[in-house]
């Protein structure tokens, strides 16, 4: 007798537990939708349906997966930023819930500061272009840049730029961190950037389907995990008009204090700030100048 849909969900479920794997069966669920080509509601309505037997093979392929470590949002594809989807791989870092909360703020700051304005936002170390990307389709008006160091990367990026339609309002160049930026000769209103911030001696205490499945290169920040905000702020001054008026940064656990010093030391702000994420974890720094 074969399994209904919600009984084959419930076995994938308890399969997944017994292999060690967190939020199983929300896991399982995804991969469910994902292998039947529906939606959560989709879903629901077929529960006490056959499991259909054409997609046995592949529900079986997507488990194994996932039962050895590998994130879901690989095994499907496609990760949700913003409202948007966004195709995801190895090749780049997952978006992650509390960047949205980096995007809203920098968004909310830059329209105060200019108000009728274009101002030129770069963003450092794309990954999957989730924040130019939400930022553009927010602000059409912005002249949004971003940049990074994988080549790899950067295509992911550029192929989420074109499926979410901002792909003529997104430029992108490869380089490290802010020498692109410079090379360019460009005046930069607004930077944002989430840089690797893991410290290296922590990367092997990282979930397993973290640490063996995403990129190092967007995880490891060097000894104390602020190497990259140091020399962001080092390549400040080269930069063609000087200290952007905005700049937003992602932080780690217990880093964000020493990143608004870093700030603060490096231009006359009219205010630096420190964001918690919805865990009470400090996690975002900003800082601007509002005058001319």
């Amino acid at each position: 007798m074969s399994l209904s849909i919600r009984e084959a969900f419930v076995k994938a479920s308890l399969f997944l537990e017994e292999h060690g794997v967190a939020e199983a069966r929300s896991n399982a669920e995804l991969l469910l939708m994902h292998v039947m080509g529906l939606d959560r509601t989709g879903l629901l309505v077929r529960w006490s349906e056959p499991f259909p037997a054409e997609v046995s093979e592949a529900w079986e392929a997507v488990l194994a997966r996932k039962a050895a470590g590998e994130p879901a949002q690989y095994i499907i594809g496609r990760q949700e930023f913003y409202g948007l989807p966004f195709e995801v791989g190895p090749a780049v870092l997952i978006p992650r819930p509390e960047t949205e909360l980096l995007v809203e703020e920098v968004i909310r700051v830059g329209r105060q500061v200019w108000p009728d304005g274009a101002p030129q936002l770069v963003d450092i170390g794309t990954g999957s272009g989730a924040i130019p990307v939400a930022i553009a389709t927010e602000c059409p008006a912005w002249r949004v840049a971003t940049s990074d160091i994988s080549p790899a990367a950067i295509e992911v990026a550029k192929r989420n730029a074109r499926a979410n339609g901002v792909a003529d309002r997104v430029t992108f160049l490869q380089g490290d961190l802010l020498e692109p930026v410079i090379d360019a000769g460009w005046a930069v209103d607004i930077l944002v950037s989430n840089p690797p911030y893991i410290p290296s001696a922590d990367i092997p205490d990282l979930q397993p389907e973290v640490r063996a499945f995403e990129p190092m290169s967007a995880l490891d920040g060097g000894d104390d995990g602020l190497t990259p905000y140091r020399r962001m702020v080092e390549q400040l001054p080269r930069l063609a008009g000087g200290v952007p008026r905005l700049i937003g940064f992602e932080v780690g656990m217990g880093q964000a204090r020493d990143v608004a010093a870093m700030l603060r030391a490096a231009a006359p702000w009219d205010d630096v700030w420190i964001i918690p994420d919805l865990a009470g974890i400090e996690r975002h720094v900003l800082a601007v100048r509002r005058g001319n």
